[in-house]
């Protein structure tokens, strides 16, 4: 385990031992609890963004032009 440093300002240490207190745990445990969920949205976002990369990577060569016409998808929707 490693042991870190942090400064804060008085008010937000007050209100994070408080909040603690309440949650009948310590101030290092939310201060876990946070990092780990922090930690597991910065997974789920690497997750999604090579997703991402995957789907663009299958989608291949785009090109305006191959748009369909104002005419021809108003006429594809009503069949």
């Amino acid at each position: 385990m490693k042991n870190i440093t942090v400064s804060v300002p008085d008010h937000v240490y007050r209100n994070a031992r408080v909040a603690a207190a309440q949650r009948d745990t310590s101030l290092s445990a939310l201060v876990v609890s946070y990092l780990e969920r922090l930690s597991g949205r910065m997974d789920e976002f690497a997750r999604l963004e090579s997703l991402q990369h995957e789907v663009q990577a299958e989608i291949g060569q785009f090109r305006a032009a191959d748009r369909l016409g104002r005419d021809e998808v108003h006429d594809r929707a009503v069949r």
